[in-house]
């Protein structure tokens, strides 16, 4: 008998944020007689974190649509057979998805509701959150968030009772995000830094404008002196828009997509830029945002959503809707090396706060309650 089965089968081999949430919060879990449910290639990553169940191999987000259909036909029909075999008093999602109308009772995750702040039609996304997911909620004993700005949301746009919900913050990988050891040789040119994806609500067209601006101050003579790198895969409704602004700005020689950055290479990417400049309109916790303090690195984001609960006083918070704002703190980042000392002392200090190891026992809190 498993008592607790924890359902992995959304994560994939280049770890974004839910994939990085699981990595990180299964070895901190401190619950015994669990089985994990996993894709083969992903199963080794959790070796000696639970009995593993082996579930198919094509139901993560690299498959694109496909992928996710696949899962949510599988999470109906296929996971709650799973479930019962294992003799399982509890299911955890690690994202919304739990069978419906099968009494199988769930605890499960919310991330965020972007896809309901920044509707597209044309979206299955849309569907997903409007129809699926308050489904697995209503359903759910008990509903997980990785924040206050989250939790919210939940009350907001689904009318979840606050008694339902516990939010609980997400942490970053202390041995991997942290100060090199030895001073690294400097990079042929220093550059601002972005890391995620290119979806319009990451706000990317306002701050390549914002960097244009940069380059045409003569008072400031950046054009010789600075980049901007965006890190993260492309995407082929989005990056080529982003490009070609980038190219009718006259900027897209110092503008540099350098598609997704492996995870082994981040940590020194992050530690070498100006500044991680995070001007997202929304998210549900910002993992690069705590990544980039954790490595000493200056931070520049948004005063909305999750984002200042994250940051706290170590980061400059600028409105993301005003470029001023954010072209007025990129200025001050690069030209007073008292605020970029203070940024990287501030932020190395609010980073050590955050660790998975009590993120994992504020979840197992809360799951034993239904064990």
């Amino acid at each position: 008998m498993s008592r607790l089965a924890i359902n992995l089968a959304f994560v994939g081999q280049k770890p974004t944020g839910l994939s990085t949430y699981a990595l990180n919060l299964i070895p901190e879990l401190p619950l015994p007689e669990r089985t994990l449910l996993v894709p083969p290639s992903v199963a080794p990553r959790f070796q000696g974190h639970g009995s593993l169940c082996r579930v198919p191999a094509n139901l993560t987000a690299e498959q694109g649509k496909l992928g996710h259909l696949r899962r949510l036909i599988w999470t109906q029909q296929q996971l709650p057979r799973l479930c019962s075999r294992l003799r399982s008093k509890l299911l955890f999602s690690l994202v919304p998805e739990a069978p419906l109308w099968v009494g199988c009772p769930a605890v499960v995750m919310v991330h965020d509701l972007i896809p309901l702040r920044f509707p597209r039609w044309s979206s299955p996304l849309t569907a997903y959150f409007r129809v699926y997911v308050p489904q697995v909620l209503q359903q759910a004993q008990h509903i997980l968030c990785n924040s206050t700005a989250t939790a919210r949301d939940l009350v907001e746009f689904y009318g979840v009772p606050a008694a339902k919900i516990t939010a609980i913050p997400l942490a970053h990988d202390a041995q991997h995000f942290r100060l090199p050891e030895a001073a690294p040789p400097p990079p042929e040119r220093p550059y601002f830094f972005y890391l995620g994806r290119h979806d319009p609500y990451k706000n990317l067209h306002r701050l390549i404008r914002a960097f244009a601006h940069l380059l045409r101050s003569s008072e400031h003579s950046l054009e010789r002196e600075c980049d901007l790198w965006i890190a993260g895969s492309a995407d082929p409704r989005y990056t080529p828009t982003l490009q070609q602004q980038a190219e009718q700005l006259g900027v897209a020689k110092r503008v540099k997509f350098l598609d997704y950055v492996a995870y082994d290479q981040l940590p020194l990417v992050l530690h070498q830029a100006i500044a991680l400049v995070y001007p997202s309109l929304w998210e549900g916790f910002g993992f690069p945002v705590l990544e980039a303090m954790a490595c000493g690195t200056p931070v520049i984001t948004s005063n909305l959503s999750s984002l200042p609960e994250v940051a706290g006083d170590a980061a400059l918070l600028i409105d993301p809707y005003c470029e001023a704002e954010l072209i007025a703190a990129m200025q001050q980042v690069w030209r007073d090396p008292a605020t970029q000392q203070q940024l990287r002392s501030a932020g190395l200090a609010r980073a050590s706060q955050f660790r998975w190891s009590n993120t994992g026992r504020a979840t197992a809190a809360v799951l034993q309650r239904y064990l």
